[in-house]
């Protein structure tokens, strides 16, 4: 049985469904004192989000207690304030780290995991060990060989690109701090690319995101992100051409009954 939506008949019915900022009233010209201070306390956080540092030992550290190996690379950006306003650089590897990368690739792997900063650091230490911790046994399920998890400082979603081919990888998984918002100062996105190599494009990548306390669980993000990988790996292909219907493949599986091919 289908439920019924639940009406909205005023605003404060469409406030208690959205974290959005309406109906806030006004003061003469103005916004009132408490909306004008929740919005600088929520800008503030964002910006903080953004600068916060991003401890690269104690990840890999998490990261190697789930049975990883783990490697740390840079980009080529030297600092934070150099990642900000040079985002190409936040795409390149640091050359000795892409040396090291292919010193470790080995045979290949199925899949390439990606850790890395982004614009929201505190995100990733807070979502991507225990996000891992529930796709890990999700991967070997479906017999999937794993490589080397990277830890990747001043990244960029693109540098998983030439991490991924550097390692022989058949598809890469970026786990990266999003863009902090005035809602959600600490959400983590997933960024799955098939074929991974410099160039490609955002079109040709799957993303997961929304990956934080009131948005993804990481049981539901981990389902959603090994859906992809699968289907990924099967159909030779991410991105545009690949849509995502872990959802009903996970209904189908509550309900017993089969997704229809």
């Amino acid at each position: 049985m289908t439920e019924t939506p639940p009406a909205i008949t005023t605003l404060r019915d469409l406030q208690r469904l959205t974290p959005a900022r309406v109906g806030l009233g006004r003061s003469g010209a103005s916004v009132q004192t408490a909306a004008w201070l929740g919005f600088a306390l929520d800008h503030a956080r964002a910006r903080d989000a953004v600068h916060a540092p991003f401890d690269e030992a104690a990840l890999a550290a998490q990261l190697s207690a789930l049975g990883l190996t783990v490697e740390s690379v840079r980009s080529r950006s030297r600092d934070r304030h150099d990642y900000l306003v040079r985002p190409d650089l936040g795409r390149q590897l640091a050359p000795e780290a892409e040396a090291r990368l292919q010193d470790c690739a080995g045979q290949g792997a199925d899949v390439v995991l990606v850790v890395a900063d982004g614009l929201s650091p505190q995100a990733v230490h807070s979502r991507a060990p225990s996000v891992l911790a529930e796709l890990l046994p999700r991967l070997a399920a479906a017999g999937l060989s794993v490589g080397p998890a990277v830890v990747a400082c001043g990244a960029r979603v693109a540098l998983g690109d030439q991490i991924g081919a550097a390692l022989g990888a058949r598809l890469v998984v970026v786990l990266i701090g999003e863009r902090p918002g005035l809602s959600v100062p600490a959400s983590l996105g997933a960024y799955l690319t098939y074929g991974p190599r410099p160039g490609r494009t955002d079109a040709e990548r799957n993303c997961v995101s929304n990956i934080h306390a009131a948005g993804l669980s990481d049981q539901q993000a981990a389902q959603r992100i090994a859906w992809l990988v699968r289907e990924g790996l099967a159909r030779q292909l991410t991105g545009v051409a690949l849509k995502d219907d872990s959802m009903l493949e996970a209904a189908a599986g509550a309900s017993g009954a089969l997704p229809p091919g």
